[in-house]
């Protein structure tokens, strides 16, 4: 027998195994200047890295020529925080956080038409939507219009509840948020 068959084998080192994070909803903000195809680069970037937008809002700040985005997405950790970095590289965009994992406060508003053309339905609606404090908006002979704001369980438990009745069209915003002051918090990037 020669040597070499005698030797132990020597085992092929195994490659690293990389942890990519877990894949979760994401709520990322940018302030940035109101200008023309700021919108469109940073869905590219989004895009560009395999992700869809799962939610986005946009609008004018009280600052003149700035504007604040909230867009939602699901993403693995790692590259949603390589996205992240790379917003703050556009020009455009004056400040990004990742809120995901700081205190922050996050809202909806829905515009739900419902089916009422029983004033039992009517009654029934106008009761469920006062207890989620949502407001009836516009009426017409066979259908109510709520407006309702809250955080994404409270507006999906309330289409919930309405759908026996028959959702005749909504239109539902992305969400928005703001970070939560804490007192003696340190600003963060």
């Amino acid at each position: 027998m020669s040597e070499l068959s005698q030797a132990n084998p020597v085992k092929a080192p195994m490659l690293r195994e990389t942890k990519k994070g877990s894949v979760r909803k994401h709520i990322i903000t940018l302030l940035v200047r109101n200008e023309l195809g700021v919108l469109a680069r940073i869905a590219t970037l989004i895009a560009g890295k395999g992700y869809n937008i799962e939610g986005l809002s946009v609008g004018e700040t009280h600052e003149r020529g700035l504007s604040r985005m909230t867009i939602e997405v699901i993403g693995d950790d790692v590259v949603i925080d390589q996205v992240v970095k790379q917003l703050r590289k556009l020009i455009d965009t004056i400040k990004v956080r990742d809120l995901t994992d700081t205190p922050h406060i996050e809202r909806e508003l829905a515009l739900v038409k419902i089916h009422t053309a029983t004033p039992r339905a009517r009654d029934e609606v106008l009761r469920i939507a006062e207890i989620f404090r949502g407001r009836i908006v516009d009426v017409s002979q066979s259908t109510y219009t709520v407006e309702i704001t809250g955080t994404e369980d409270k507006i999906n438990a309330f289409v919930e509840l309405l759908k026996p009745f028959g959702i005749m069209e909504m239109a539902r915003t992305g969400k928005v948020a703001l970070k939560r002051e804490m007192a003696n918090s340190e600003e963060d990037v």
